[in-house]
């Protein structure tokens, strides 16, 4: 007997859906950093074990989108709520802002398994942690909660053997030996990427895209040409930095990140061109990937 199914993860931004995706899969497949809207896809990671395949999916944080590219990103949430078998929640304990009514309608009315991960104990006490799980048992009275840490893996163990008792019967949904639905260029865009999120201050790493533009291996080196698209020219000064050295450690930063990840040696040239006001526009959006 064999059992497969689609795994969606969601909830707010910051609230830890891609920490939780890079434990459970082992991988870093997903960038993390501190700031809201770093995840801007949908990332299938594809859990495989002789008798199950998980297929979990990241999606963007809710939120209420101001342009085109976050209504974009809004979508990728929508879609992800169609197909799941198990939900799963990702509330962070120590948000103190009003939860998202449009999940909690959503979860509510959507019949499958919801399991509300409550998120970041660590950084808080056992008191403030019971009300939570409380106010959450009655905002989603079918869930199953769990109190986690998916940064210091507290309780993570017991979330793989739940999903894996709640899969439907099914054969493989992608070949076993596939861990991820993305190709090799877009987790360099995200690794350049991550690195200008962790970088740079207010508005520049929100304004960026990239686009890798080459990616050949040719003796057992990985030459990668990307090019990081920004929306005004100020945005790129500020990218590039004295005498190029911002965009330097960025190119530096990623590369040792990628060559963990590919397991090779990377030859990496960055280049930065201003494509303006590209959040706002339906053609440059679809260029980039957001339909």
């Amino acid at each position: 007997m064999h059992k497969a199914g689609f795994v969606n993860i969601v909830g707010k931004p910051n609230a830890g859906k891609s920490t939780l995706l890079n434990r459970l899969m082992g991988e870093k497949l997903a960038i993390v950093t501190q700031k809201a809207q770093t995840t801007r896809h949908r990332i299938f990671g594809i859990y495989n074990d002789e008798e199950h395949q998980i297929v979990f999916s990241d999606t963007p944080g809710v939120l209420e989108p101001k342009y085109g590219l976050q209504e974009k990103m809004m979508d990728f949430v929508k879609d992800s709520l169609q197909d799941a078998d198990v939900f799963l929640l990702i509330v962070d304990l120590t948000d103190t802002s009003e939860p998202s009514e449009f999940l909690i309608e959503k979860l509510n009315k959507i019949p499958v398994p919801v399991l509300i991960l409550i998120n970041k104990i660590d950084a808080s006490n056992q008191q403030n942690m019971e009300t939570v799980i409380e106010e959450w048992h009655q905002r989603i009275p079918k869930a199953e909660i769990l109190p986690i840490s998916a940064l210091h893996g507290i309780n993570t163990e017991l979330i793989l053997p739940k999903l894996k008792s709640l899969l439907p019967e099914n054969p493989p949904y992608y070949d076993k030996d596939q861990f991820t639905d993305k190709s090799e260029r877009f987790f360099v865009n995200e690794a350049i990427r991550e690195k200008i999120l962790l970088n740079y201050e207010k508005e520049v790493p929100y304004s960026v895209e990239v686009v890798t533009e080459l990616f050949k291996e040719k003796e057992g080196i990985i030459f990668i040409d990307s090019i990081i698209y920004v929306e005004r020219e100020t945005q790129k000064g500020i990218l590039i930095g004295h005498k190029g050295e911002a965009i330097k450690r960025v190119g530096t930063q990623a590369r040792e990140d990628l060559e963990k990840f590919f397991a090779k040696k990377i030859h990496l040239n960055l280049f930065v061109k201003v494509k303006k006001d590209w959040r706002k526009n339906e053609r440059d959006l679809k260029s980039f990937g957001y339909r």
